[in-house]
C-alpha cells in the first residue's frame, strides 16, 4: 500500500497541505516501509501571480502526483482539498503524528485516527502553524 504525506523537510508531516512543497510517498508491506520517495507537489506558490485556474483545478493538480496512493497524511487542510482528494480516490487523513514513517505504519495498521478538527472551513479559517487567514 502506498501512502503519501505532505512535507516541508522530507521527514515530518507538514501542518498545511496547500503550502507544503513535497510529498513523501512510502510503500508499506507486511508492517514495514519497503519504499520511500520524494515527489514535487504543486502548491499555492505555483499559482501566485498568474491566471488563477480556480480551486477545483488547483486541488486536482495537487492530487495528480499521488494518484497511485491510497491515502494522504497532513497536519491540516481546507475542506476543498479534502473533498478533491476523496473525489480522486485518495483518503485524506489529518493527523498530529509528526513522523512520516510512524504515521504511515499506523495508517496501514488501521491505528491512525483521522482528526476532523484539523479540517479548515472557508475563508478566515485557521491554518495550523500560520498566523494568516484564507
Amino acid at each position: 500500500m502506498k501512502i503519501a504525506a505532505v512535507s516541508e523537510d522530507g521527514r515530518t508531516i507538514a501542518q498545511h497541505f496547500g503550502r507544503a512543497p513535497y510529498y513523501v510517498v512510502v510503500a508499506v508491506e507486511g508492517g514495514e516501509v519497503v519504499l520511500r520517495e520524494t515527489r514535487a507537489k504543486v502548491g499555492h506558490r505555483d499559482f501566485a501571480g498568474g491566471i488563477d485556474p480556480g480551486p477545483v483545478a488547483k486541488h486536482r493538480a495537487m492530487a495528480d502526483a499521488i494518484g497511485d496512493c491510497a491515502a494522504l497524511l497532513a497536519g491540516g487542510m481546507g475542506s476543498g482539498a479534502f473533498t478533491s482528494l476523496q473525489a480522486a480516490g485518495i483518503e485524506p487523513v489529518l493527523t498530529d503524528e509528526a513522523d512520516i514513517e510512524t504515521a504511515a505504519l499506523r495508517y496501514a495498521a488501521g491505528d491512525l485516527p483521522n482528526l476532523a478538527d484539523r479540517l479548515h472551513h472557508g475563508r478566515g479559517e485557521h491554518h495550523y502553524g500560520h498566523g494568516h487567514s484564507g
